[in-house]
């Protein structure tokens, strides 16, 4: 008997147990509560037709960062191991899905884990376990899960065809993962919609990243296709990118990152994005619109930039609902940051004064949004801050007076994604990317007139900066 077949025989065993203890997994806490939950304070709806297949569908190589302590090939991969933490890491390292191993006895995963983390993330995701049984799919339902593996070497054709059948009718993709080409040829028979080519064999764990390229020509057009495993450099992506992969799924290399936005940001070769701040007219939104920034900020704090809020809702119907609109806060009362998060005129709060850990998780809790924590970089103590609960940091000089800190005290970060601000301009921003390998760039003062407005052609030279390859 072979690792797979043993990993399979004993998730019988489990399945067995786990019917005797609870017939029915829908009596356990359901995706639709935890979605009930999530909305009660702002959540995002992920729960819609089908959104793992839609995140595989964007434009570009979608990336499937995976969560998990152990596996059979490398045994104990974390032994710290803040799953919820991780898997909020990955999202906004920019991560399209995630993959959470529950198996747990080779991996040492629960189902435990995946409820946890889609209470805590937007971003779909995949269970990754064993299935060899229905009651699986409804239990992958009810814990949260939008995406189950179907794993062709360990399923007869009619159980492939079935499970991927009654997966469909709970409203879950089925990832069906093949290793030759005799498992391809089974999965397109049982009309699987996404086809995952594992480049590690699942019976004796060797790994060839080549796999899923000899493979990829069986797939059909239309079909979403995964290379999974082994992926470990910019080489193995750009690898996937010309097979025309839609999607690579990395595990090992991510989980032992400790910069996980820096790696993804390696491996993916995206450019950071790009926030211009400081909008404050009609005119200074369809600029935005126009060059496709990635954020746009309205500042709400006593500076030059300062908008009203009923001015700022004004503005944020005018913006591409494709761009999240910041606000800007200094020592605001958590109240107005709430509300105006919660009435859709900001997506994300950024907070420049001497909030605490502690109230950013109370305005996180109250909204379920994003926040970034703004670090004044003076001295080297001040990169000794730290606000775990913030989703985003970020490094700047001042409170928006469009001065550089000294870079040099920038030597070590929190592994935490981070916004480079600060007197960046289209001049400068390559050397700050080279250097910090920051999630994101943000501009103001730099790219606008005298009078405050946004003025466009700076605009551009500065995303085209950002942007243009080699910047990395």
């Amino acid at each position: 008997m072979n690792i797979l077949e043993e990993i399979a025989a004993r998730t019988r065993e489990r399945v067995a147990e786990a019917k005797r203890l609870c017939p029915d997994p829908r009596e356990a806490l359901s995706g639709r509560e935890i979605l009930r939950r999530r909305d009660q304070v702002g959540g995002v709806n992920t729960f819609g037709a089908f959104p793992f297949e839609a995140a595989l569908k964007k434009k570009g190589l979608s990336f499937i960062c995976e969560v998990k302590k152990a596996s059979p090939s490398k045994g104990l991969i974390a032994q710290d191991f803040p799953y919820v933490d991780i898997a909020r890491d990955y999202e906004n390292a920019g991560a399209d899905a995630i993959s959470c191993l529950t198996e747990p006895f080779w991996f040492q995963g629960k189902n435990q884990y995946l409820t946890e983390i889609r209470r805590a993330v937007d971003i779909p995701l995949l269970r990754k376990d064993f299935t060899v049984d229905e009651y699986m799919i409804r239990e992958a339902q009810a814990i949260g899960a939008q995406a189950i593996l179907l794993i062709c070497a360990i399923l007869d054709p009619v159980e492939l065809k079935d499970y991927r059948q009654m997966a469909d009718d709970l409203g879950l993709s089925a990832v069906v993962e093949a290793h030759g080409e005799e498992e391809i040829a089974m999965a397109v028979r049982a009309g699987a919609r996404i086809i995952g080519v594992n480049n590690r064999n699942l019976k004796d764990f060797t790994v060839d990243i080549e796999n899923a390229g000899r493979l990829r020509d069986l797939v059909p057009e239309g079909t979403l296709f995964i290379s999974e495993s082994g992926v470990k450099s910019r080489a193995d992506i750009v690898a996937a990118e010309e097979m025309q992969a839609d999607a690579v799924l990395v595990g090992e290399t991510m989980m032992r990152s400790k910069d996980k936005a820096k790696t993804l940001m390696d491996l993916s070769g995206r450019p950071p994005k790009v926030k211009i701040c400081g909008l404050m007219t009609r005119e200074d939104v369809e600029i935005v619109n126009r060059l496709g920034a990635d954020y746009a900020g309205f500042v709400f704090a006593n500076t030059r930039h300062k908008i009203l809020h009923q001015r700022a809702a004004e503005l944020k119907r005018l913006l591409n609902p494709d761009i999240p609109a910041v606000g800007v806060f200094v020592d605001a009362p958590k109240e107005e940051v709430i509300g105006l998060l919660n009435e859709g005129t900001i997506d994300l709060a950024q907070l420049h004064g001497n909030e605490t850990n502690e109230e950013i998780k109370q305005i996180r809790r109250a909204t379920g949004k994003k926040v970034i924590k703004a670090v004044l970089v003076r001295s080297g103590e001040d990169l000794k801050l730290t606000y775990p609960a913030a989703d985003y940091l970020l490094y700047d000089a001042g409170k928006g007076d469009g001065k550089r800190f000294d870079w040099n005290l920038l030597k070590r970060t929190s592994g935490q994604p981070f916004f480079l601000a600060g007197g960046l301009n289209a001049d400068n921003v390559r050397e700050g990317i080279k250097t910090f390998h920051p999630y994101a760039v943000d501009v103001s003062s730099s790219v606008e007139d005298e009078d405050c407005s946004k003025n466009e052609e700076a605009c551009q030279s500065f995303i085209e900066a950002v942007r243009k390859p080699g910047a990395k």
